[in-house]
């Protein structure tokens, strides 16, 4: 679908199987900036590609004109089908230092960080062409230009992206979704770049990977919802450890996600370093005091 003058998001449903037995319904958005030629911010899982490339067709494009695909980071739903679109457009792929090893030999992340059906959602690794840093500003042609946010947090080298031509801020996984599952490796780094986003002046569209397209004044109301239940599980996370430093990873998730009403599936090695992350700065109550 067109979100405005330049910019047409795509969403892309896919399952994790977290279990034999259980397989949740999940999707991500990718998005396509119309300019001189197409800027594609992420790529969705393995075989995205065929809905990106249909989509471009209906609307009078070609997958050739795809001249740089950009990855808010290297996780497998937003870099699944890069290694097919760089093949058969020709792009540029670009990403943040912080992402460039993860998303260059995949099976790397997949040691590191064992997401569930990891090799089903992505294709494989792909050279990353160039090195984005905060504050970078990529030239997509016809006047447009893309502004780089470094927005760690989610992960190290996580950015969003300002389109300020058409207003429209891409926000990768930078701002959670309250009573969504939380994953990050930072959370005062998470806290720290949604107030950073807050402040940025002239936002008209919020396009999130995980979250429907958001406009006007409910764009402010999400990253101010999202501060608040980073804060919620702050308190849930320290609460039910207490000064206890033996209670196994596992068991606290399985407690914390009890006590926010999340669903019993979401107790997974990811989302119990999440929690992890609140621990270490335990004796800091208030995430969101400056």
């Amino acid at each position: 679908m067109q979100v405005s003058k330049h910019i047409h998001a795509l969403k892309i449903p896919f399952q994790v199987r977290v279990s034999p037995d259980i397989a949740v319904d999940r999707f991500v958005y990718v998005y396509l900036i119309y300019g001189e030629d197409i800027c594609l911010i992420d790529t969705g899982v393995a075989s995205s590609e065929i809905a990106i490339f249909d989509y471009l067709r209906t609307t009078a494009r070609s997958p050739e004109e795809i001249s740089i695909t950009v990855l808010t980071h290297s996780h497998p739903d937003h870099i699944g089908a890069v290694q097919a679109i760089k093949r058969i457009s020709g792009c540029l792929v670009a990403a943040h230092a912080g992402e460039r090893s993860w998303i260059e030999d995949v099976e790397l992340q997949y040691s590191e960080r064992s997401v569930p059906g990891f090799h089903s959602l992505v294709a494989g690794s792909v050279e990353v062409d160039r090195i984005l840093e905060d504050g970078d500003l990529l030239d997509l042609g016809d006047g447009l230009s893309l502004e780089v946010i470094h927005t760690p947090g989610h992960s190290k080298g996580s950015i969003s992206l300002f389109l300020r031509e058409d207003g429209a801020l891409f926000a990768g996984d930078a701002v959670p979704i309250a009573g969504d599952i939380p994953i990050y490796e930072d959370v005062l780094a998470s806290v720290r770049s949604i107030k950073k986003l807050k402040d940025i002046d002239e936002i008209n569209v919020l396009l999130s990977s995980w979250d429907d397209p958001r406009e006007g004044k409910r764009v402010s109301l999400l990253m101010d919802e999202a501060l608040g239940y980073l804060q919620r599980i702050h308190e849930a996370v320290t609460g039910l450890a207490g000064n206890d430093f033996s209670l196994e990873p596992m068991d606290l998730c399985r407690q914390v996600l009890g006590k926010l009403g999340l669903p019993k599936f979401a107790v997974n090695p990811l989302v119990a370093n999440s929690f992890q992350a609140n621990l270490k700065i335990r004796d800091q109550q208030d995430l969101l005091k400056d």
